[in-house]
């Protein structure tokens, strides 16, 4: 019988269509990659802007982090068009690759490398996110990054950064800006905010409480901090809404027809930083799900680039 979510009109096949959309792109190459580690998943592909995007010589760097459940069948190959898209608008792009799980193989796990569309990581797909290593893995990438911009990216300014990142890139986003407020034992802990313009975060899994009674992604983020005993332990050092002020400019932008990762879930992140002091934009769009945000044939990815350059200059 014909799945009666899935028939035309339905939030299901909404969503359905807007993820074959996104995914309809073909890859784009990068113009060149660099290895911040010696994992073979421990790479930034860095695409060079295709035109100017706003005043000045110097383009700004957006740093890109892929979604995905934090699941190993998401890789960044997925994002690539979405890449390619930023640097048509003039921005120079770094695409972050880092350690995701892996099926079968549990928190410790070898994440995968290059992988096909993803199967959507429902419970008994691949494991979320591999701890510490996801986690070491986006800290050694945003500290190696200032580094290797310059050679990969002659054309960029990296005092003009703003990080981006979808789904659960948009927490990593969130998490990497927030390192200065980890807890003192942390060993990503920084002694200072990151030097940022600031971060977009696009339909971000940022509030783990409010995303774990959810359900989100299959209960990916408490399957990301090794489960039930260890979910409470961890959350203080990888949830975004734990981690606030961070006195960095922050965007997010969300889907109001979101059916993976729920409008309420940003709408929690936003609450905790009004409660921290901290003023959050929140861009909703309507009639938009998860998928359109880094699909370059939709409205609502010109509306993420509008967002971060509204940030980088």
């Amino acid at each position: 019988m014909p799945d009666a979510a899935a028939e035309p009109g339905t939030a299901a096949a909404r969503n359905a269509a807007e993820e074959k959309s996104a995914f309809a792109h073909p890859a784009v190459d990068p113009d060149g990659t660099a290895a911040y580690g010696d994992h073979p998943d421990q790479v930034i592909d860095f695409y060079a802007p295709r035109a100017a995007a706003g005043p000045g010589d110097a383009a700004p760097v957006v740093v890109l982090l892929h979604g995905g459940s934090w699941r190993a069948p998401y890789d960044r190959r997925h994002v690539s068009p979405f890449a390619g898209f930023l640097a048509g608008r003039g921005f120079a792009v770094a695409s972050v690759e880092y350690r995701r799980g892996r099926a079968g193989e549990g928190t410790g796990a070898e994440g995968g490398g290059a992988g096909a569309v993803p199967d959507g990581g429902g419970a008994g797909g691949p494991v979320a996110g591999r701890w510490p290593e996801t986690l070491d893995d986006v800290a050694a990438a945003l500290d190696a990054l200032p580094g290797l911009v310059r050679p990969h990216l002659p054309g960029a300014d990296p005092r003009r950064t703003v990080l981006t990142g979808h789904s659960a890139g948009g927490h990593l986003a969130l998490w990497a800006a927030a390192r200065h407020l980890l807890p003192a034992d942390a060993p990503w802990r920084t002694d200072r905010p990151a030097p940022l313009r600031g971060v977009v975060a696009l339909a971000p899994i940022a509030d783990f409480e409010v995303a774990d009674k959810l359900g989100v992604c299959g209960g990916a983020a408490r399957q990301f901090l090794g489960g039930d005993g260890l979910f409470t332990e961890r959350r203080p050092y990888a949830d975004p809404a734990l981690l606030l002020p961070t006195g960095i400019a922050t965007t997010l932008v969300q889907g109001r027809a979101d059916v993976d990762v729920p409008q309420a879930v940003a709408e929690a992140y936003a609450d905790a930083a009004a409660k921290a002091g901290e003023v959050v934009g929140v861009t909703l769009l309507e009639d938009v799900g998860h998928f359109p945000l880094i699909d370059p044939a939709a409205d609502a990815c010109a509306v993420v680039a509008e967002e971060i350059a509204q940030l980088a200059w």
